[in-house]
């Protein structure tokens, strides 16, 4: 199930650094959700990803069991310093003097209590690009306050578009924090690495969920202010309103989703499953929307979710099974693009987008905390005697590489 233009990597070695992004040097502060997903987007292209780890794994975070199925932290390498110590902050310093971009996902203030702020690191190497993840962002009367995914959605007037007549319904995170927060990280990351390069000026990249969000709804937005968009949940052309943009049971209980907005693409769902609408009427005449679901839901409850699939095969009616996360891999598109791939014993997205010239990869499996310890730092051009200093003083030995 590999696309030509997904290549994976072996899991048990790292380095290959394949993917337009390789020569990028980027630390990624240990953390859980939106940042490590950007970061593992970076790997994914290529770029050399150092992240600091705690010496003791974060409990918040230490829910994916052993390393091998964290997906979100693939292609990394892992230092785990103790950042309470002067010498390890020191040996971060080090670290960002030598490093393209720095990404980090805490409360504002958290890195510059560490003494690892942007104002410290950008002394320390001007180019740096300094990348900062939160939910709120770096200022406003929020900024400090704890939240979640659905808490950004909820002030940006996402959530109030998503659900049913009498409730906002959560959708899964990947709405707020993946979609908002993490891709647009990247984006800023990568924007102000260019001007970086362009310029020899690093910059801070302040990136909030709620920010992020609210630009993923300007389509809405204008809408709205064209006077198309009801804030009644349920009565719009693109929030399960319409007949003809909405999801439908068959008679084996799975679920079809039907998105025939074009007139020309309705008239295709019409012909398939054989629903009388003269003029398409139907499209814009929205009294006519609850009784036409009544009807194509009855249609639709006739047969199994595969018997509709054959009967829309070739068909341009925007109509498509909808899947769990046991089946999708199996769908014959996703094993023809190698969307999903199996890596070291474990069915995993592939990485996105893909590239003529420069095929990302997965780089290696996620590593276990301070699994890279003197290596990478080695390879990041640190002393000996620092290195030394950091984890034999302490006691401490860099773990063993585990099969």
């Amino acid at each position: 199930m590999r696309a030509a233009h997904t290549l994976v990597a072996d899991p048990l070695e790292f380095g290959m650094g394949q993917g337009p992004l390789h020569g990028v040097r980027v630390i990624e502060f240990a953390g859980i959700g939106p940042a490590p997903f950007c970061g593992m987007l970076l790997s994914d292209q290529g770029a050399d990803v150092v992240r600091i780890d705690r010496p003791e794994p974060d409990p918040e975070g230490a829910t994916m069991g052993p390393a091998r199925f964290n997906i979100l932290g693939r292609g990394r390498r892992s230092v785990a310093l103790d950042l309470k110590r002067p010498d390890a902050v020191e040996a971060c310093l080090a670290l960002i003097e030598r490093a393209d971009a720095l990404i980090e996902g805490y409360r504002p203030g958290v890195m510059e209590r560490l003494g690892l702020g942007p104002d410290i690191a950008l002394a320390r190497n001007g180019r740096l690009v300094y990348g900062r993840l939160s939910g709120w962002g770096q200022t406003g009367p929020l900024a400090r306050t704890v939240g979640h995914d659905l808490n950004y959605l909820a002030i940006t007037g996402a959530l109030h578009c998503i659900g049913l007549p009498d409730k906002p319904v959560p959708p899964v995170n990947v709405v707020g924090d993946f979609g908002g927060g993490a891709m647009f990280l990247a984006f800023g990351v990568l924007a102000a690495l260019h001007h970086a390069r362009a310029t020899g000026q690093g910059q801070v990249v302040d990136c909030a969920v709620t920010d992020a969000v609210a630009s993923l709804m300007s389509s809405l937005y204008a809408v709205k202010a064209a006077g198309r968009w009801s804030d009644e949940r349920r009565s719009n052309g693109l929030d399960g309103g319409a007949h003809n943009y909405d999801t439908y049971q068959c008679a084996d209980g799975k679920w079809v989703s039907v998105a025939a907005i074009e007139p020309k693409f309705y008239a295709q769902l019409l012909a398939r499953t054989g629903l009388s609408d003269p003029g398409h009427r139907a499209l814009t005449d929205r009294a006519l929307w609850p009784q036409m679901r009544i009807r194509l839901a009855t249609i639709f409850a006739d047969k199994t979710q595969a018997e509709w699939v054959r009967i829309f095969e070739g068909a341009d009616a925007c109509v498509a099974p909808i899947l769990d996360m046991n089946e999708a891999p199996r769908h014959p598109h996703n094993q023809a693009r190698g969307t999903f791939v199996d890596f070291d014993g474990l069915l995993q997205p592939a990485p996105a987008p893909r590239f003529s010239r420069t095929p990302g990869a997965i780089q290696a499996r996620a590593p276990d905390i301070g699994e890279h310890n003197e290596e990478a730092l080695a390879d990041w051009g640190l002393s000996s005697a620092m290195i030394a200093a950091l984890f034999e003083r302490a006691g401490e030995t860099t773990p063993e590489r585990k099969p």
